[in-house]
């Protein structure tokens, strides 16, 4: 398979404070985000258009103890409104696990969707470059419209993200049917060869809750589409009691574990 993959960029200098969430900008863009690139690996009929990523905003958390040579994984995020916000109580958790966490500000539902796309891709390309990353601990996260956008980098950037762990919203690359009778149609297609990594190799945790108005929309993903299109290693985690909102901190835990291949600490189902 021949891709735009055409060069390498030079790490870009960050300034941050150990344990505390700081404000920074990243460097030129990277050939993974050329829109020729990101319009193969979609199949894309619109063009994505310009993106220049030395503009926007990030927010940045580094668990303290995680140095720059410190074997550490990412954890890159994409929220449903444009303040890259997750719960306080999920800091400790991504801490435990060595992740850094990186969010995109003015990345939320309004903003083009080749844009949120291309923010997450360039914060996990430059992150890479800056600290000691394990390859197999970059996981793309996000909420409702976010956790879309992640359910469709973690199948198409498979080389980029070794996981997705999208919550409370979950696309697929072909039509699945809820018991129902409901339908939820494709909205994007893979490549064929990147897809085929994906499958074998990649991680995902499909995460909703029993009042989800998304509940019957992921349900229908995981067992009609990566269940049913035999992805090696994809997961299912309902909440009990729980809306369109995120989880608590042990939700968070599950789901980590699950990514990175640990025995669930309960049954994913509870």
């Amino acid at each position: 398979m021949k891709l735009f993959i055409l060069f390498s960029i030079a790490a870009v200098p960050l300034a941050f404070a150990q344990g505390n969430r700081e404000i920074i900008r990243l460097g030129k863009i990277s050939a993974y985000s050329n829109p020729l690139e990101v319009k193969l690996r979609l199949s894309a009929a619109e063009n994505p258009g310009v993106f220049d990523v030395r503009k926007e905003k990030y927010t940045l958390l580094v668990p303290a103890g995680v140095a720059e040579n410190t074997r550490c994984g990412l954890f890159v995020w994409i929220n449903a409104s444009n303040a890259p916000t997750i719960p306080r109580a999920w800091d400790a958790v991504l801490a435990k696990h060595k992740l850094i966490f990186i969010g995109a500000h003015n990345s939320g539902n309004p903003r083009n969707v080749f844009d949120r796309f291309r923010l997450a891709i360039e914060a996990a390309v430059k992150l890479k470059q800056r600290y000691n990353v394990d390859p197999k601990r970059v996981y793309i996260s996000g909420f409702s419209g976010g956790g879309r956008c992640a359910s469709v980098l973690g199948v198409s950037y498979p080389d980029v993200f070794s996981g997705a762990m999208p919550f409370m919203g979950v696309n697929f690359h072909k039509d699945v049917t809820a018991p129902s009778g409901k339908q939820f149609r494709l909205n994007y297609i893979p490549h064929r060869e990147l897809l085929a990594i994906a499958k074998k190799e990649s991680r995902y945790v499909l995460v909703t809750g029993t009042k989800d108005f998304n509940r019957i929309n992921t349900q229908a993903v995981f067992t009609q589409g990566f269940k049913k299109e035999k992805f090696a290693n994809a997961f299912y985690l309902e909440v009990p009691q729980l809306a369109h909102t995120l989880p608590g901190a042990v939700w968070l835990e599950k789901g980590i574990r699950l990514l990175e291949g640990d025995k669930p600490l309960t049954s994913p189902r509870q």
